[in-house]
């Protein structure tokens, strides 16, 4: 009986013609066809014509990351890029959005604005404008450059809640200029974000709008939003939901306090 066993000299003949898509799955038909369809000379072409950026890549290790490897690794993160980013898992309706703001010439004042009532950006941009002005205590207010303002998102129902910033403002608020405030926000994924010193590359931003009253600057609307650090504009909605969600969501371990 004839063997059935297909020489490799004719398996390399074949695999010269072969796309990088039909090299891959006949390199799982056997352990002599994965030998023959991984060779670098097979895959040198395509790799390094797809994916150029990648060829240094081969030079970090010992020994050098094959090229089909190198192919795997590109296209693995091509298909990523590609992919639409999941909808995110909680709403705005479930956001309670709490800002306090002090200083040493007056007694704390807070508001807190469920994120239902919040006014869309027209762009669907995380930024949101908060007009403060029918709030007599608001007025009472005397805005020094010392002010302190926190920034807290919370869950419905008070079940969690984030900080996305607690500082001092930038700029002079006594010579009648707004004021800005900003934080870094830590990596989101995991409870320790805070703590571990990772970045998410995005900052949380505030602006107290201010107006003359009298002979003191009162603030007049609050405008909040999450910046990227890269692009310096705002993320959009479901982007800044999206970061929430890895902090305000309950989690799963089974452990309780």
């Amino acid at each position: 009986m004839a063997s059935s066993i297909i020489p490799w000299e004719i398996l390399d003949l074949v695999s010269n013609i072969l796309d990088p898509k039909t090299l891959a799955l006949a390199s799982c038909v056997s352990k002599t066809w994965c030998t023959t369809m991984s060779s670098d000379h097979l895959w040198e072409q395509p790799c390094t014509t797809t994916f150029p950026s990648l060829s240094h890549l081969r030079t970090t290790t010992v020994p050098p990351l094959p090229y089909n490897r190198l192919f795997g690794i590109g296209h693995t993160a091509t298909k990523r890029r590609q992919q639409a980013p999941s909808n995110p898992k909680i709403t705005l309706e479930n956001l309670i959005f709490i800002i306090t703001i002090n200083n040493s010439n007056s007694p704390p004042i807070t508001i807190i604005k469920p994120g239902s009532s919040l006014s869309l950006d027209p762009k669907s941009l995380f930024r949101f404008d908060i007009d403060v002005r029918d709030h007599e205590k608001w007025l009472k207010f005397e805005v020094l450059d010392e002010t302190k303002v926190t920034w807290n998102v919370v869950s419905k129902g008070y079940e969690s809640v984030f900080t996305m910033m607690n500082c001092k403002g930038k700029g002079s608020f006594v010579s009648g200029s707004d004021g800005w405030f900003s934080a870094e926000l830590p990596a989101a994924g995991c409870c320790c974000a805070a703590s571990c010193g990772g970045s998410s590359g995005m900052m949380a931003d505030m602006k107290l709008v201010m107006r003359e009253e009298g002979k003191k600057m009162v603030v007049e609307r609050i405008s909040v939003g999450v910046m990227s650090i890269l692009s310096w504009r705002y993320v959009c909605v479901d982007d800044g939901l999206r970061y929430l969600q890895h902090f305000l969501q309950p989690c799963n371990s089974s452990n309780s306090l």
